[in-house]
């Protein structure tokens, strides 16, 4: 297998610029998720990677070796779209069998990776349907089987299981994770779906706008965001996110609402001399207390049950911020209460750059 390797990656399509100087290192055997909005250059990563789209400048490097020139079918890699883009008029089998067909591969050795990669994603009693005879997870398996057969040295997956039911999605995505890890394939998968990302991926790479604002392990992403984008883009809920000013050592929300500078950011703040920040949490790591005491004070929006646990929205002038409560609890809507955050899992973000302060100086 192989490592991919992205220098000074900028595309543009007219004045459009869709890649703006993307550096991307992955690794050899690795599952890399580029994570990010529609628009956001993501698909567009991925077509440079395997030689559809070829850069307006910078290089596309497979271990040390420079693809940049070289067409799709020069770099051995397998691809997966969205929408699996099957022959409608060809068996299982067939479809499977064809980019071995294209490559001359003598007939028994065909038959022979067919029906292991079948086997592998449980449709090898399929073979003799046509791809309208398939439900969408078995579409998708054939799709997946076919890029799989060439034995590629890199993966690419572009959205590829958007098109699935959330419980077949889950199961799809399961399977492919393992299948990765077996056959120990380098794979870049595209999504917008930040579970799916945290899910399956050993790093993720966040795009915006064609720039590349992180890459990370699922917990680094999620827990450290570099930039508020990021952290508002991952979670279900997402990070909640309060305007604060520095003032004599406390975060200042509303007139009634303030906390103390946590700990880990006095210094920062006294080197940066910042006045102005967002104050990020995730709805998980904080309580909700009924009336008011020291803390983030608010007013309930409203609550949603969902078993276990619910949601209670709570408004903080003007602004709204989510946070877990147990289930047993009631709240009545407009009722004051106050939002204790765990210090240590706050996230402060200039207000600025949007940037988070412990990654101000970079």
């Amino acid at each position: 297998m192989v490592s991919v390797r992205l220098e000074n990656i900028v595309k543009k399509f007219g004045n459009f610029t869709a890649l703006d100087n993307v550096n991307l290192e992955i690794k050899d055997r690795e599952f890399m998720a580029l994570l990010g909005p529609s628009g956001s250059g993501k698909s567009t990563l991925l077509y440079t990677i395997a030689g559809i789209y070829k850069p307006t400048s910078g290089k596309v490097y497979f271990d040390d070796r420079d693809v940049t020139e070289l067409p799709p079918k020069d770099r051995n890699v397998g691809l997966v779209f969205q929408n699996w883009a099957l022959y409608p008029h060809m068996t299982v089998y067939k479809n499977i069998a064809f980019p071995l067909e294209l490559r001359k591969v003598p007939r028994e050795e065909i038959d022979k990776k067919v029906r292991e990669v079948a086997r592998m994603l449980h449709i090898d009693k399929l073979l003799d349907r046509y791809p309208w005879q398939l439900s969408g997870g078995q579409q998708q398996r054939v799709a997946i089987a076919r890029a799989l057969v060439k034995e590629p040295d890199v993966l690419l997956l572009d959205e590829p299981l958007s098109n699935l039911d959330a419980l077949l999605r889950l199961e799809v995505r399961a399977e492919l994770k393992r299948l990765q890890k077996e056959l120990g394939i380098t794979a870049v998968y595209v999504t917008h779906d930040q579970a799916e990302a945290l899910a399956m991926a050993d790093r993720i790479a966040v795009i915006k706008e064609g720039r590349i604002l992180q890459v990370g392990t699922p917990d680094e992403v999620y827990y450290k965001p570099k930039y508020k984008f990021v952290g508002g883009f991952l979670g279900n809920p997402p990070m909640n996110f309060l305007e604060a000013k520095v003032e004599d050592g406390k975060l200042v929300i509303t007139e009634e609402s303030s906390i103390p500078i946590p700990r880990q950011y006095r210094g920062i703040i006294e080197k940066t001399g910042v006045k102005e920040v967002y104050i990020g949490f995730r709805p998980h790591d904080a309580e909700v207390e009924k009336g008011i005491s020291q803390g983030i004070v608010g007013e309930v929006y409203s609550f949603e049950p969902l078993g276990r646990e619910q949601i209670v929205t709570i408004s903080i002038n003007n602004s709204i911020v989510k946070v877990f409560a147990p289930e047993g609890e009631h709240f009545n809507f407009g009722e004051k209460v106050t939002i204790k955050v765990k210090e240590d899992l706050l996230v402060l973000f200039d207000k600025k750059t949007e940037k988070a302060l412990e990654f101000l100086a970079e």
